[in-house]
């Protein structure tokens, strides 16, 4: 299949020994940067993929066919593996049987799905999961749902901030035993909690939102963990870029004098200029 070399190398990543940092991606230019700069896999989180679709925050407003249509845009763009955080599913267990379907169609290596109650139930301010039962069917669906064995499934539970420690063991349990692939946790506080999860499961293990405690990779190779997040600072980078260029433009800066653009080689190289060029050569009679 033409994304079956990116899966494949998804499991090699989580087969090894070591524990790597994803690049956090988001659209076409992101993930070109992040293949240039070597980063071995990436990320397209859910909180990312609400701010660059819609603008919003993470609230779940975000739908399957948005996300799964950044996806595919992304996989025309580079040729890097992406793990897509697929929330709940976007729905019940038949919701994420669809949601595995339409993220493999559009090239994504692998993709998480959470045990958190999504949407928040009305009147409740307080982050919520669904019971153990419907985690597991959705783990299930999910399984079901994949027609290429090389797309990694994760389940993911962020139990471990929102009831205990030892809730967040047994669903990985649960969640383990229906076969899928690896492990994804929220909320782990110590390498206490760390070592509890890695000795009561066997899959390999991803870390999302880890303290400092639990930023040595050495460390966290010992204890399963695979791959390790760092966050989404990049697309929290380019807000920021693009803020202080309007605001300057606005206040009257010449564009000219503007600091902090990307260069014409930068931008040549993400736009992938060169190959443009050769093909334009090629099939439209142009000069190289």
């Amino acid at each position: 299949m033409a994304f079956r070399s990116r899966r494949e190398k998804l499991r090699l990543i989580l087969s090894g020994s070591a524990c790597i940092h994803p690049g956090s991606v988001y659209d076409a230019i992101s993930i070109r940067i992040a293949e240039d700069l070597g980063f071995p896999l990436g990320m397209f989180g859910g909180s990312v993929a609400s701010l660059a679709v819609l603008g919003d925050p993470d609230v779940t407003l975000i739908t399957l066919t948005e996300l799964a249509e950044q996806m595919r845009r992304m996989s025309r763009a580079a040729a890097l593996s992406v793990l897509v955080d697929a929330d709940h599913g976007y729905g019940n267990a038949l919701n994420v049987r669809r949601t595995v379907q339409e993220l493999e169609a559009a090239g994504a290596a692998g993709l998480t799905i959470e045990d958190t109650l999504l949407p928040a139930a009305f009147g409740e301010a307080r982050t919520q999961l669904i019971s153990l039962e419907e985690g597991v069917g959705k783990m299930k669906a999910a399984l079901d749902g994949r027609s290429d064995a090389s797309l990694v499934i994760m389940g993911r539970t962020g139990a471990a901030s929102i009831t205990s420690i030892e809730d967040a063991i047994r669903r990985a349990q649960a969640y383990e035993a229906t076969g899928v692939d690896a492990l994804f946790f929220t909320g782990i506080k110590s390498r206490a909690e760390l070592e509890a999860v890695a000795a009561a499961t066997r899959l390999p293990i991803v870390l999302g939102g880890a303290p400092e405690e639990l930023s040595a990779l050495d460390y966290l190779a010992g204890q399963r963990v695979r791959i390790a997040l760092q966050g989404h600072a990049p697309i929290a980078a380019a807000t920021q870029a693009v803020y202080e260029t309007q605001k300057a433009l606005r206040e009257g800066t010449a564009p000219k004098a503007l600091r902090g653009l990307a260069s014409s080689d930068l931008t040549s190289r993400v736009m992938r200029e060169a190959d443009v060029k050769a093909r334009s050569a090629d099939f439209l009679g142009l000069k190289k």
